[in-house]
């Protein structure tokens, strides 16, 4: 079973390729969902050296950025890499 652990914001690399798949509105939507119902589903991550890559959970990453918040819940998962 995952365990959700705590990860800093900063320390969390999102690849190009999803970058460009950020929809603004969403990421608007879900921090408003955030603040009045709190993060929900922690995101996922893989290790990689001293860094976090983002394997899931980007516009849930990018609301939390936006509120202000230096850490999120983070599922650590084995991912390979592309």
């Amino acid at each position: 079973m995952l365990q959700a652990r705590k990860v800093k914001i900063a320390d969390i690399y999102v690849p190009a390729a999803r970058r460009r798949l950020l929809h603004p509105e969403t990421v608007r939507a879900l921090a408003e969902d955030i603040v009045e119902n709190g993060l929900k589903t922690p995101i996922q991550v893989r290790a990689d050296g001293k860094r976090f890559v983002l394997v899931e959970g980007q516009h849930r990453l990018e609301a939390m950025k936006w509120l202000g918040e230096e850490t999120i819940d983070s599922y650590l998962v084995q991912a390979r890499r592309h």
